[in-house]
């Protein structure tokens, strides 16, 4: 007896020594994908630690309410009580911290192990392995505090201590949605082990209850619940089109993949088949199945991570082939994930880099200012300069620098601007997460949709730039105009043949006319087009408006006008906007031309 427990306790230290040996590398990655968002809300919460999530974030140039991002505050909680101890983000510390959750989860994998694998040790192994875990567990995203609750609540469940699982399946609400589907997932554990456990009937309900009890607290102290203020951007992007379901559905069925190393999965599923009456594979099976149709349900961007509450069953079943495939399973899985890890060490560590290798722009302030166009790491590290997100219809002038990512830029720069660095980023290792010269849909559909990307091409490039002055050439100025680019300062977008859509304001620089002449906008309202009021104003005054009955061509114009200098700024103002299926833009009017006239 005493010698099977010390050799328990042996398997289990080699996990977790696997698991430490796999983290130690990655403890200065820099900050990465989400983190920003989650580092905001941990932020607010210094001031305000039961709303983490009550405050506002510029997400693709738009300002949005952190109450509509998809998580709960579990995460901003840990990154908040972080810098509380710390005083400031500090990668090292941060990393070091949440190699926590990673033992959490390996311990609760090791219990589900000893009850569900005839080989323990390998079932762990396997789970460690996982791609997703070996890349995402060295996060500071939500992933991995939900897995280790999400886990954990499962293998105390299992071995009967509900009061701990219940405080587990409370974490594990309060880190991510989808921990509801604990509930149906346990349901099938007592409906073939434990139908008459009353209580255990009763703590399956933990999720929903604290998920609810959350909604309705927020409601009750902030003014909105999240779980609205989230589904309204999920319409407004149209983050839930089918379109964009099918893709995740596709990308979650090659990820699902990557679980155990695919050569493994013949075998598991062949071996499950024959033992698919016995109680132990049905419940596997029915996690499996029913975490996954819940995947598909709600996810919408496709991510590798998405899965790893999933890869515990699919390892346990696997874990019943022999020690031979499952150590090749296991070396074939580290390989891959620690390929992919290390690019993605190198893309974000770039950012950084060029981020602190800018600096220098931050002594224009405060008389000019520094703008970032992009998302993720690069951003922070900018921020933490003091830069500036970049908003739509932000009016950047003379002597401001912006600072963009082409992965990830989301505002077009309507301003003249001369280069001040540049940078390609180009990992070292042939794997891809995403890029601009890769097909990988491992964090995202967007780009494409295999489980990763092998592949020496471009993941990113960055430039900062200087604003310099405008001199506009034109008067009236046509939207298929060459000078458009130069003149045009914000809010419209891109030329689609003569035409080009505005959003709800846009403004124009102009060459003052000789005389006092007429200022004139020629626009159409689209069938579609919310908007019916019309203003033109010069150099902020207004000069004319107008409210028009519908749809159909228009020239708005004003009294004879002379601009007190030699060059004008024209703003258009609109009453409404809308957004077409598809289009994350926020649409207007058409635009022809506008200028004097």
């Amino acid at each position: 007896m005493e010698t099977r427990v010390k050799q328990n306790q042996r398997g289990l230290w080699i996990a977790l020594a696997l698991v430490l040996l796999l983290r130690l590398p990655f403890l200065n990655l820099a900050i990465q994908g989400d983190e920003h968002q989650y580092l905001t809300e941990a932020a607010h919460a210094q001031v305000d630690p039961l709303h983490p999530k009550n405050t506002t974030y510029v997400f693709l140039g738009d300002v949005v309410d952190q109450r509509g991002q998809p998580h709960p505050p579990l995460n901003a909680w840990t990154l908040a009580a972080l810098i509380a101890s710390v005083g400031s983000v500090r990668e090292v510390p941060f990393h070091a911290a949440y190699i926590l959750y990673s033992a959490i989860a390996v311990i609760a994998m090791w219990s589900l192990a000893k009850r569900f694998s005839p080989n323990p040790l390998w079932a762990t192994l396997l789970f460690v392995a996982v791609p997703a875990f070996v890349v995402n567990g060295a996060s500071l995203e939500s992933d991995l505090p939900f897995l280790a609750m999400w886990m954990a609540a499962v293998a105390l469940f299992c071995a009967g201590r509900l009061a701990w699982s219940a405080v587990a399946m409370a974490l594990a609400a309060l880190a991510a949605y989808q921990a509801v589907f604990l509930t149906p997932i346990l349901a099938v554990y007592l409906l073939l082990y434990r139908r008459r456990d009353f209580a255990a009937w009763l703590v399956i309900l933990t999720p929903p209850i604290v998920l609810a009890a959350w909604q309705l607290f927020e409601r009750a102290t902030t003014g909105a619940a999240p779980a609205a203020v989230a589904a309204g951007y999920f319409s407004s992007y149209h983050l839930q089109a089918l379109t964009a379901k099918l893709r995740n559905a596709v990308a979650l069925s090659g990820h699902a993949c990557f679980l155990v190393f695919p050569a493994l999965l013949p075998g598991a599923v062949v071996l499950a088949w024959r033992k698919r009456r016995e109680a132990d594979t049905r419940f596997l099976l029915a996690w499996i199945g029913l975490f996954f149709a819940g995947a598909l349900a709600i996810f919408f961007a496709g991510s590798a991570r998405y899965l790893l509450p999933m890869a515990a069953p699919v390892a346990l079943l696997a874990s019943r082939l022999s020690t031979r495939w499952l150590a090749a399973g296991v070396a074939a899985n580290l390989a891959i994930g620690l390929g992919l890890g290390m690019a993605n060490a190198e893309h974000w560590d770039a950012y950084r880099q060029f981020a602190h290798e800018q600096r220098h722009l931050m002594d224009a302030q405060p008389t000019h200012r520094v703008w970032v166009d992009g998302l993720w790491g690069l951003r922070h590290y900018l921020e933490e300069e003091g830069a500036l997100p970049l908003r739509k219809g932000q009016i950047v002038k003379p002597g401001d620098y912006v600072v963009s990512s082409e992965l990830s830029s989301s505002v077009e720069l309507n301003a003249p601007v001369a280069p001040v660095a540049t940078r390609e980023i180009r990992p070292s290792i042939p794997f891809r997460i995403i890029g601009l010269e890769t097909a990988s849909g491992y964090s995202s559909v967007g780009r494409g949709l295999w489980p990763f990307g092998l592949s020496t091409g471009v993941i990113d490039r960055v430039r900062a730039v200087k604003v310099v002055e405008r001199h506009p050439t034109v008067s009236w100025l046509p939207m298929d105009a060459p000078e458009a680019k130069d003149q045009i300062v914000a809010g419209i977008y891109s030329q689609e043949g003569k035409i080009r859509w505005m959003s709800k304001t846009a403004s124009v620089v102009l060459k003052s006319p000789d005389g006092a002449t007429p200022l004139r906008v020629d626009f159409t309202i689209h069938p579609n087009s919310k908007a019916r009021r019309v203003r033109l104003l010069l150099d902020g005054r207004e000069a004319a408006a107008k409210t028009y009955a519908g749809p159909g061509d228009y020239s708005l114009a004003s009294d004879p006008v002379r601009p007190a200098g030699p060059a004008a700024v024209v703003t258009i103002e609109l009453d409404a906007t809308f957004n077409a299926p598809g289009d994350a833009r926020d649409l207007g009017v058409v635009l022809s031309g506008v200028g004097f006239h």
